[in-house]
């Protein structure tokens, strides 16, 4: 077994299930070759590669089965090297699930979560199919029982926060009215886009009151505006995709979203990093066109 003395562990996560969208798988690849060298352990999560055919709902969730066995896959990794801090190169926002339930247990329950992500992730089965639109949830120990049996000690809501999360339309009304009584019910903190546009002070503050020391940071890309960012759901260039304009897309810029990460990390130590959600439409499109042409591409 490795040692954990000062270990981090990266973990490369290219699950796409959770967003039944092919194009996480080829995201994650790409954001790994982007990602700078590794300088501790890498541990690559076993995933099939998709064949562009969406999968079907099990039991109210899309691909259950395998987003629990890569879920548990995870997690061998993650205990094989017990280490002190992770970074997840994702993937689906799903991907975080067990490495933050991991590092909560690592940290005596005390850690703290912020959630940089225009969706606050916490809805059930109840409400939608797609389990990476309920990750929170489940690491708060709610939502549905197979999920949260993964998560044996569950995130205290008092120590998470969303950072740059908007409103749910009322084009959704479902998910709409339990994200807010989630939130509502448990206290959960949020600031959004405007509030974080010039000032970490909402975040520095909620870190105060926690006194937590240590914390974990999921980072949807789909935070960042998609007018200045294009790889991201909301960019989808394929007209037979149904549109998503009315589902809040993002409104932070690269440059908000580092300054309040090095804010952050001069108050609190930084155990995890979970980045997901990269969908490269324009690279994932001549990846494609590569493949077909003469001399290059695959014969056939």
């Amino acid at each position: 077994m490795t040692s954990s003395a000062s270990t981090t562990l990266r973990l490369l996560f290219p699950q796409w299930q959770g967003g039944n969208n092919p194009a996480y798988h080829f995201g994650s690849e790409l954001l790994n070759w982007l990602a700078p060298t590794a300088t501790g352990p890498v541990e690559h999560v076993p995933v099939a590669r998709p064949d562009d055919v969406l999968l079907s709902s099990e039991n109210g969730i899309v691909a259950r089965s395998a987003l629990l066995s890569q879920a548990r896959n995870a997690r061998r990794l993650i205990d094989k090297h017990r280490p002190d801090r992770l970074v997840v190169l994702g993937g689906d926002c799903l991907v975080d699930l067990a490495p933050f339930a991991y590092l909560n247990e690592r940290y005596d329950g005390e850690l703290a979560i912020l959630w940089v992500d225009t969706h606050p992730d916490v809805i059930t089965p109840s409400e939608a199919e797609h389990g990476h639109t309920m990750v929170l949830g489940n690491l708060l120990g709610e939502g549905d029982a197979q999920f949260t049996a993964e998560v044996s000690r569950p995130v205290k809501p008092g120590n998470v926060m969303f950072a740059g999360r908007r409103e749910t339309s009322d084009d959704f009304p479902a998910i709409k009215a339990k994200e807010n009584e989630l939130i509502d019910r448990l206290g959960l903190r949020t600031a959004g886009p405007e509030a974080l546009a010039s000032t970490s002070a909402p975040v520095l503050d909620w870190l105060q009151s926690t006194g937590a020391k240590h914390l974990a940071i999921h980072f949807d890309l789909d935070a960042l505006d998609p007018t200045l960012f294009r790889s991201l759901l909301f960019s989808n260039p394929d007209p037979a995709v149904p549109s998503v304009d009315t589902y809040p897309s993002g409104r932070m810029t690269m440059q908000q979203i580092v300054r309040l990460l090095a804010d952050v990390s001069g108050v609190v130590d930084i155990v995890g990093l979970g980045i997901t959600e990269h969908l490269p439409w324009d690279s994932l499109a001549l990846h494609r066109m590569l493949a077909q042409l003469p001399l290059i591409g695959t014969p056939g």
